[in-house]
């Protein structure tokens, strides 16, 4: 995040690890209004020349003191309040046109997660993936009394996607980290989502396995890189002056 052109315009920092603009006050507001834009969320002030959270950002914070006082006027798109901005987070959605978002959110739920709620447990039928709106959840799981985290989730990424292909038992607990908003997706919803609305479910389906060849990958690059030095660390180092 540099070398950023000058002006006074804003440049957002997307959950798909993208930069977006230089926009306009007017239109940042729009985005933070359609909750595309979070307090979360990195600006960088062309005028200031900084990235800040936008909850900090000084022409932006009555509209977030606003929105905490509940003045917000968005439309919903689906129970709690959710509006295709706040689906946009969410980075195999981003690509969703607006009525593909609208119509997406008839087949979701919205969860609220407190701080160290077990979401998903180890063992569980799984039967629903979830989406990340917001907060922090880690993935474990439990070797004799020691819990090894296998890897931590935000805002954007999603979990349990297994569960809407078979209904196997959960592999790992998922507990949350922070206080989060979820999205929950079931296997009947899915399923609903394939036989209505195949042209939507498709662009997911597509999404997710793109996201899923990624872990692969990198999951077998570190197994790579693990045997790699497992083998150098077994080459027995010369004595001196052997």
């Amino acid at each position: 995040m540099s070398d950023e052109p000058q002006g006074d315009g804003f440049i957002i920092w997307g959950v798909d690890e993208n930069a977006y603009g230089p926009v306009e006050l007017p239109t940042l507001i729009d985005w933070v209004q359609d909750d595309r834009v979070t307090a979360e969320s990195w600006v960088f002030s062309q005028k200031d020349h900084r990235w800040l959270p936008a909850g900090k950002v000084p022409e932006l914070q009555i509209i977030f003191g606003k929105r905490k006082r509940g003045g917000s006027t968005n439309a919903p798109v689906a129970p709690g309040s959710l509006h295709t901005g706040s689906l946009r987070r969410v980075k195999i959605l981003a690509g969703l046109s607006e009525d593909q978002l609208n119509r997406f959110g008839e087949f979701m739920e919205v969860v609220a997660v407190r701080q160290w709620s077990e979401v998903v447990r180890s063992g569980d039928a799984g039967d629903a993936m979830y989406l990340i709106l917001e907060g922090e959840l880690r993935v474990r799981i439990t070797i004799g009394d020691k819990e090894r985290i296998l890897t931590t989730l935000g805002a954007g990424e999603f979990f349990g996607e297994i569960a809407l292909f078979d209904n196997e038992p959960r592999s790992a607990d998922v507990i949350a980290n922070l206080d989060s908003k979820l999205l929950r997706v079931s296997a009947e919803a899915f399923e609903r989502l394939i036989d209505n609305a195949p042209e939507l479910a498709a662009p997911i389906l597509q999404a997710i396995g793109k996201t899923l060849a990624a872990r692969i990958r990198a999951d077998n690059k570190r197994m790579k890189d693990d045997a790699a030095f497992r083998r150098a660390s077994a080459v027995p180092v010369p004595a001196a002056g052997g």
